[in-house]
């Protein structure tokens, strides 16, 4: 149960962080991504309210040669291309592209860009702007491979940074969780231990009082009060063993040396008096163990289990119902699973089912014999053998037990 709780705590911990992380690495991204794209928006913007370049036969003397296009090449001239499509169904392509980009490529961009739609975006590494005009639809092209490049290493880095930061902090989180939770851990030893203390001190005056009761049983006989002092006497006992019980599971390591054994033949010994007593009672018990099941655990502490539920099943079913024990191996796991038909609008929480004391309102009386923690030992005994089990409702009235091993 302590390491159970000690890798919750990290898991909170650690997911609590990435989450923290994951937005934070989002936020920055996002927001360059933004700024990124504004500002090549802003600049294609640019381009098509000065068209870009300047009309043929305006072209000014100053130009160095033919290469460098409508307008001589600077270092902050973007490179860029358009294509114009008129109404006519020409087109006009001007390159102003340093790696000369062949027009029947931009022209093929220009037509993949139409038909996806959009005013504006990104296509390959080219952030694209789509403008009406008098002549037609122009579309221009920015070459942006040197922002996208930069958003992918920042992308990128922030990525490392945040796993290498996960990393660290996982190791610190488990080096720390234990001082962490050693309080909580501090105050179940004392729980456990008081639990402990005070079962082995109420052993002998509750042994006295049996004893004395069972001797003015023979003086007395059908005396009720003194039946009753042995009906309570006995289930005093019953609890304080119980409560033993479950404060020895709910240790770190409560079975230290675990073996392997036929969980099919414990199920058969186990269900063997249980079927004898659900007939007594006019009840039906039917049972499906599947040969050969091997478990390594405790043989004596799952027998328990199997005792506690299939006492339970035989217990709070109902007058003439049926019981079902179904032990069989799924996949990796072994699966013990009791039903039975019970009032089950007398169980209205299912989730307080395995808690301890708890009983439904109109299973309070002590007329059942039960302590209340038999299916708090049932589950402490399952996650003790690494494994969990649940209740559930069925049709027909039928509850139904699953313990995964």
């Amino acid at each position: 149960m302590l390491k159970r709780m000690r890798r919750r705590f990290v898991c909170a911990a650690m997911a609590a962080i990435f989450a923290v992380m994951t937005m934070l690495l989002l936020a920055i991204n996002l927001l360059n991504y933004t700024i990124n794209t504004s500002r090549q928006d802003e600049t294609l913007a640019m381009l098509a309210e000065f068209q870009g370049l300047e009309r043929p036969g305006e072209r000014p003397d100053h130009r160095q040669d033919d290469r460098d296009g409508p307008f001589p090449r600077a270092p902050f001239v973007p490179m860029f291309f358009s294509v114009l499509f008129r109404q006519d169904g020409s087109t006009e392509i001007v390159n102003e592209m340093s790696d000369s980009l062949a027009e029947e490529d931009a022209e093929q961009y220009a037509r993949a860009v139409l038909e996806r739609g959009g005013s504006s975006g990104y296509y390959g590494e080219y952030r694209y702007l789509t403008a009406q005009e008098e002549e037609g639809t122009r579309l221009y092209f920015l070459n942006s491979s040197p922002e996208l490049q930069a958003m992918q290493t920042l992308f990128s880095v922030s990525c490392g940074v945040e796993a290498v930061s996960l990393l660290t902090v996982f190791v610190l989180v488990v080096a720390f969780s234990k001082w962490a939770i050693d309080p909580y851990i501090r105050n179940m030893e004392r729980q456990k231990q008081f639990i402990t203390d005070a079962g082995h001190e109420l052993k002998t005056p509750i042994t006295s009082i049996a004893t004395s009761a069972d001797v003015l049983a023979m003086e007395q006989e059908n005396n009720e009060w003194v039946r009753n002092i042995q009906k309570q006497s006995l289930r005093l006992t019953k609890l304080v063993s119980n409560l033993i019980t479950l404060s020895r599971l709910d240790e770190a390591s409560p079975f230290p040396e675990k073996t392997v054994f036929s969980l099919s033949e414990a199920a058969w010994e186990a269900s063997e008096s249980f079927a004898a007593l659900a007939r007594a009672k006019g009840k039906r018990f039917s049972q499906r163990i599947e040969e050969g099941l091997s478990l390594s655990g405790d043989k004596a502490s799952i027998q328990q289990m199997l005792s506690i539920l299939l006492d339970n099943a035989v217990r709070y079913s109902l007058p003439g119902g049926s019981i079902r024990l179904e032990v069989y191996r799924r996949r990796r796991s072994c699966v013990i699973q009791v039903s039975n038909t019970c009032d089950m609008d007398a169980i209205p929480d299912l989730n307080r089912l395995f808690d301890r004391f708890y009983r439904p309102d109109k299973s309070r009386s002590t007329h059942t014999g039960g302590t209340g923690i038999g299916l708090s030992i049932a589950r402490a005994t399952a996650e003790a053998h690494g494994g969990s089990i649940s209740a559930e409702r069925r049709e027909g009235n039928v509850l139904l037990i699953r313990a995964v091993l």
